[in-house]
């Protein structure tokens, strides 16, 4: 195991940013930068011991200090969707940016992951970590309350890429964090064309269906007979189509799953993704209620890593989280945290070859 650090760039605003990476004994490298707290690089091999990049991201400071699709990023202060931008606590109202039709999308125009963050290394038993953290303020986004964040991430040799978050405020707020990294498992990593014949699993039973801009109805519908049943694994494309109201087909993978959980372990396996041809395989275990799949079906970039322009379906990202706008719908699991209580949660990235 090994940590590194290296200069990345300077901001607009003359912050220097650094960048981090942890290293295991098993050619898995992990890369990040205390702008956002983001995942920049994930280098695995594959069957034939290729070594790839297999997220997506940018190559220089200022991309991501816009980072639009959010690669890589820690999001908060409540990751996904408040509908109508609005929620009301403790008999009061708050008002937060309109930034995805009259949704509030991952806490709005100021996002986490283009603030600066503190930065601490760690050797743990079996690994190391990287601690980012930084004090949101009272207002910051339009929620209320100063809230202490910290992100963790540890590399392990057992091939595990652990993310460990917490957050504690002075006041009654709402909080959902996760984080957005966009996966291609395929041939070249994240240079592969797409990720339409790569496969995925969900352990979930249930999904929220939404409206057209995408925020839950409140009803929780069963996958049977949708284009949302992943649970004995299917590639990306099967299922994509025109959209159809009852989703027999979709459009692309924008959703939210139920995931079913375990009794017996709090972190339970939610989802795994593999790509044959490469053998790579990454599970996902969290002990959140929701997974958001999310395809990218709508994405172009230019001026990205290595000089690629991302098309439509160049990644997947596996979002642990509570449900969207949960703070608005009845019967969705709690969304606020109150004042001195802890909010931790933990979501599990385990790289293998099949």
């Amino acid at each position: 195991m090994s940590i590194s650090k290296i200069k990345f760039g300077v901001t607009a605003n003359g912050d220097e940013v650094t960048k981090y990476t942890l290293k295991n004994n098993n050619g898995i490298e992990v890369s990040f930068i205390d702008l956002g707290g983001v995942i920049t690089n994930l280098m695995m091999p594959d069957k034939d011991g290729n070594i790839d990049d297999i997220v997506l991201g940018y190559d220089t400071v200022a991309e991501y200090e816009v980072n639009m699709p959010s690669f890589g990023a820690p999001l908060g202060r409540y990751a996904n969707r408040v509908s109508n931008a609005i929620f009301t606590l403790n008999g009061k109202e708050y008002k937060l940016d309109k930034n995805e039709s009259t949704n509030c999308l991952h806490g709005g125009n100021t996002r986490y992951n283009r603030m600066m963050y503190n930065a601490e290394t760690d050797v743990v038993e079996n690994g190391d970590s990287i601690t980012f953290s930084r004090l949101s303020p009272d207002g910051e986004q339009g929620f209320p309350g100063n809230l202490t964040v910290a992100i963790t991430y540890t590399l392990n040799d057992d091939n595990e890429l652990m993310i460990d978050y917490y957050a504690v405020g002075d006041e009654d707020t709402i909080v959902n964090m996760t984080n957005h990294s966009y996966f291609n498992l395929g041939k070249g990593g994240h240079k592969c064309k797409d990720i339409l014949d790569q496969e995925i699993t969900i352990y979930a039973d249930n999904y929220t269906p939404v409206n057209d801009i995408l925020v839950p109805t409140g009803e929780i519908k069963s996958v049977e007979g949708t284009a949302l049943d992943f649970r004995n694994g299917k590639p990306v494309r099967e299922g994509l189509g025109a959209y159809d109201k009852d989703e027999k087909t979709v459009t692309e993978y924008d959703h939210n799953f139920v995931l079913n959980g375990d009794d017996v372990c709090d972190v339970a396996k939610a989802a795994q993704f593999v790509c044959k041809e490469t053998g790579r395989m990454m599970e996902v275990y969290t002990d959140q209620p929701g997974l958001q799949l999310y395809t990218a079906g709508g994405l172009t970039t230019e001026n990205s890593k290595d000089g690629i322009n991302y098309a439509n379906f160049c990644g997947a990202c596996f979002e642990s989280q509570n449900f969207p706008n949960a703070i608005n719908t009845k019967g969705f699991p709690n969304a606020v945290l109150k004042a001195g209580d802890e909010y931790t949660t933990t979501t599990v990235f385990r790289f293998s070859i099949i």
